[in-house]
């Protein structure tokens, strides 16, 4: 455990240090409240080297059926070797290189068991992704008679005892600033900063590490001479408004330890975009193959979207090529729709126009948007409304079989060429699928990650 004084030198230097200085804290108040941010180190490869123990200590690195890194173990990016980067070249970084296809399965289900573990500490628990969220501990030293930072440490503790990975926390008085707080010292850590040594935390910050601040703002903001996030904190609140607006007054206040943003317990409900993307490798210039792998995407994204009763007023399809330019087309619908088969025939119309010949291909991608709640829409004078409702009927049908006999089960005929394509690399399933229990099959099986460990 590490509080902000162990990492920025002796406690009583840096308190004499401070009284000298004009700086001075944004609240002398310890803990208003208590917010933590547990985020899981290098989720993926931890995952993989908690069921497979022959791999610990070794470079591993997840995302072979996308032929891009997804995620890379920490043996593994002390190589050099990093998110984002294509294959072949992280094989010639080392050449012993473990490369695993990404089990999604098995990482959600260590995913709930960790934040399972963190309910016991306190219901007030919220999903920021799948291997990270934000916890109020707020009040809770009164149950565990501990202090906030030891109730951290147990919590960080159970959870490497009972799944075998580890995880970062950051304690602080927001959310803000317990994300900056884990992410100080990885793998392992546990980092507390109280309300008198905010200061001190964010003068280590470098604006492009606030949550929230993207590259332009980064860019905006440095043209005025800021650097770090103290120096964007010290600024006055109307300055930043003028600047930024509401987004960088909330942003303000949350760095000054106020809380703007609570913690909300619950999984996420609403939804600006939802996108798919399929890669596939090697590159195809076969204009049918190229069309299978998009209609993929639009089942996949419509499924989601309908399993969140939402209706998109927007598609956007995007193609890109092998050497990485893409090249997208956005169209407004006549009316928000759920279904697939609706949709099919404008997919078409948009992939003809997208589509060049004797072009290599790598992967298709479709983004939904103008998301709205799935409700009756008014009517329009001149749409076919006898051919929507019977559209949605059969989408209802679809949904229905393919929830019981697995996703996929019936979809649409452009995707039957995918079946007859060549096997690859890509294509190499996580053991878990391939380790079938007594009555499961690849599409319905229990929900166990399962341990191999030689004995």
């Amino acid at each position: 455990m590490v509080w902000l004084e162990q990492l920025f030198g002796n406690t009583h230097k840096l308190t004499s240090e401070f009284r000298m200085s004009k700086q001075s804290p944004f609240t002398l108040a310890s803990y208003p409240t208590a917010i933590l941010h547990v985020d899981a180190d290098a989720f993926f490869t931890s995952v993989e080297q908690a069921i497979h123990p022959s791999l610990k200590r070794q470079p591993i690195v997840t995302g072979k059926e996308r032929n891009i890194i997804s995620c890379a173990s920490y043996e593994a990016k002390a190589l050099g070797i990093k998110r984002g980067l294509p294959l072949f070249r992280a094989k010639r970084l080392c050449p012993k290189l473990v490369i695993l296809p990404s089990d999604y399965e098995t990482y959600s289900l260590y995913s709930k068991r960790m934040f399972s573990i963190i309910q016991r500490y306190t219901p007030l628990i919220e999903e920021n992704s799948i291997d990270e969220n934000f916890a109020d501990i707020s009040g809770f030293r009164r149950i565990f008679h501990a202090p906030y930072e030891q109730i951290a440490l147990q919590m960080q503790n159970a959870i490497k005892e009972e799944l075998d990975i580890t995880v970062s926390i950051g304690l602080s008085l927001t959310k803000s600033l317990a994300k900056l707080a884990s992410d100080f010292r990885k793998p392992g850590g546990l980092t507390a900063v109280q309300g008198r040594h905010i200061h001190i935390l964010l003068q280590q910050i470098p604006l492009g590490k606030v949550w929230g601040f993207g590259p332009n703002t980064v860019q905006l903001l440095a043209k005025y001479g800021l650097k770090t996030a103290y120096d964007f904190a010290i600024k006055p609140e109307n300055w930043v408004n003028h600047l930024l607006g509401k987004v960088g007054r909330e942003i303000l206040a949350e760095l000054r330890g106020k809380v703007v943003y609570p913690v909300t317990p619950g999984e996420k409900a609403s939804y600006a975009t939802i996108s798919k993307c399929r890669t596939f490798t090697p590159s195809s210039a076969i204009k049918e193959f190229v069309y299978a792998t998009l209609v993929r995407n639009v089942e996949s994204a419509f499924t989601k979207m309908r399993r969140h009763k939402l209706k998109a007023k927007t598609i956007t399809i995007i193609l890109r090529e092998q050497d990485f330019n893409q090249t997208g087309i956005e169209t407004d619908l006549s009316h928000p729709t759920a279904s697939t088969q609706e949709m099919i025939p404008i997919i078409k119309t948009l992939f003809e126009r997208l589509f060049k010949d004797n072009t290599e291909y790598r992967a298709t991608i479709v983004v939904l948007g103008k998301l709205a709640e799935d409700r009756r829409e008014q009517y329009e004078l001149f749409e076919d409304r006898l051919r929507i409702e019977r559209l949605s009927g059969v989408t209802k049908v679809v949904d229905k079989i393919n929830e019981h006999f697995g996703k996929h089960t019936l979809s649409l005929a452009p995707t039957l060429f995918l079946k007859r394509t060549e096997q690859s690399s890509r294509d190499t399933q996580p053991m878990r699928k391939n380790t079938l229990l007594q009555g499961e099959t690849r599409r319905r099986r229990l929900n166990l990650p399962l341990l191999f460990i030689k004995v």
